[in-house]
């Protein structure tokens, strides 16, 4: 970027691969943590070297734990039931399951979903290691809740496949309506899974 300091420049440059953030707002936001006071910066950066160096996968589910915490907080759990588990993309998918506070199972996230074209295959996600729960005979459902788009259903479906022999119940959360919505303004694809989904009155 012509006109700023390289360390400026570098700042910005940096801001600007974090996913959301474009060349304005990385801008804007180096200009800020230069405006903003030394100890307020350099705490910004100690999170961020903190979390990078604490922060890991849970050994059984995968979501974030500490590092002194093999299980996360989740699988520590006694009170979850560990034989419902329900399978995400990424870990902010289980965060928004959690905030219902409906769900009394237990998770396995992926760490992703099928993509070829993007490099993300069965070897890249933690298919196999979900195969490997499975395999232990604790697991009496789970639940797909991957995204309902091309990947996440296909991924759903590829899941679904590998574990047809196993004596478990496979379910996929439910789609369509929302509460409170209107059919005035559902779109196609919400309504065809409303109406695909329908239960008992």
């Amino acid at each position: 970027m012509a006109g700023y300091a390289s360390a400026l420049d570098r700042l910005t440059t940096t801001l600007g691969r974090l996913p959301g953030i474009g060349a304005k707002s990385a801008e804007r936001l180096a200009h800020h943590l230069l405006k903003c006071p030394v100890d307020e910066a350099l705490e910004l950066a100690e999170a961020i070297r903190a979390a990078k160096e604490q922060v890991r996968h849970c050994t059984r589910c995968f979501h974030l734990t500490e590092v002194e915490q093999p299980l996360c907080s989740i699988c520590r759990d006694e009170r979850r039931d560990a034989g419902l588990v329900c399978v995400v993309e990424q870990s902010r998918d289980l965060l928004a399951i959690e905030k219902s506070g409906s769900y009394p199972g237990v998770y396995h996230v992926l760490l992703g979903r099928l993509a070829p074209l993007q490099g993300m295959g069965p070897d890249q996600l933690t298919i196999a290691a979900l195969e490997a729960r499975v395999a232990e005979g604790q697991v009496r459902e789970l639940i797909m809740a991957t995204n309902p788009n091309l990947e996440g259903d296909g991924t759903a479906l590829y899941i679904a496949q590998r574990l047809q022999s196993e004596p478990i119940k496979i379910t996929r959360l439910a789609r369509g309506l929302a509460s409170g919505s209107t059919l005035e303004f559902a779109s196609r694809d919400m309504l065809a899974d409303a109406l695909t989904g329908r239960q008992p009155f």
